[in-house]
C-alpha cells in the first residue's frame, strides 16, 4: 500500500535511510526481505547509494538455488529491511540466509512492528538490534486521534500487542 502513494513512499524511503545512517553507519549492504521488504530495501539503498540484494525465506528449489539474490561478499555488514515484524520469523529466515552466504547481519529496520514479546526476545537473544519507523501503540493513538477507534478503546487495542494469542478471550 505504501508504494502506491508517492509522498508516503518518499517519507518511508527517507526514514529508512536516516535509520541506517544513524544506527548502522558501519554497514555496507542493504538487503530487502522478501517479499514486501524488497521494494522498501531498494528505495533505502538507492537513497544511500549503497549496494543492495534481497533475501528469500528459503533457497530456490531450482536453478542456482540461491536464497540471496544480488552480490553479497564474505564479511559484508548487512542491514535487513523488513516491512512488518510480528513474530520475527521472516526476519530470522533472512538472517540465516545472509549468514549462510557469508554476510554479517548488523541489524534489522522495519516500517512497522506489533511489538510482540516473542519477537523482542528472539532479537535480543540473537544480539540483533531492531529499529522501526512506527509501531502498534503509535498506530492505536493515531487511530483514536483520527476517530477510527474510541479513545476508551485504546487500552483494549494495545492489549492485543501484549497478548495476541489470548486477546479477546475474556
Amino acid at each position: 500500500m505504501v508504494l502506491s502513494y508517492p509522498n508516503v513512499r518518499e517519507f518511508v524511503a527517507e526514514e529508512l535511510a536516516k535509520l541506517v545512517k544513524d544506527k548502522f553507519p558501519d554497514s555496507n549492504k542493504i538487503a530487502g526481505i522478501a517479499t514486501a521488504g524488497i521494494a522498501h530495501g531498494m528505495l533505502c539503498a538507492d537513497r544511500l547509494g549503497m549496494s543492495y540484494c534481497y533475501v528469500r525465506p528459503e533457497p530456490k528449489k531450482h536453478g542456482l538455488k540461491n536464497q540471496v539474490e544480488g552480490q553479497l561478499e564474505e564479511g559484508d555488514r548487512v542491514v535487513l529491511i523488513e516491512d512488518l515484524i510480528s513474530t520475527g520469523k521472516s526476519s530470522f529466515q533472512a538472517v540465516e540466509g545472509v549468514k549462510n552466504a557469508g554476510g554479517i547481519v548488523v541489524g534489522v529496520i522495519a516500517l512497522f512492528t506489533y511489538g510482540f514479546e516473542e519477537a523482542k526476545i528472539r532479537f535480543e537473544n540473537a544480539g540483533i538490534p531492531v529499529y522501526t519507523i512506527s509501531d502498534f501503540p503509535t498506530l492505536a493513538e493515531v487511530a483514536a486521534h483520527e476517530g477510527y477507534i474510541n479513545t476508551e478503546d485504546i487500552e483494549k487495542v494495545k492489549n492485543f500487542a501484549n497478548d495476541p494469542k489470548g486477546w479477546g478471550s475474556n
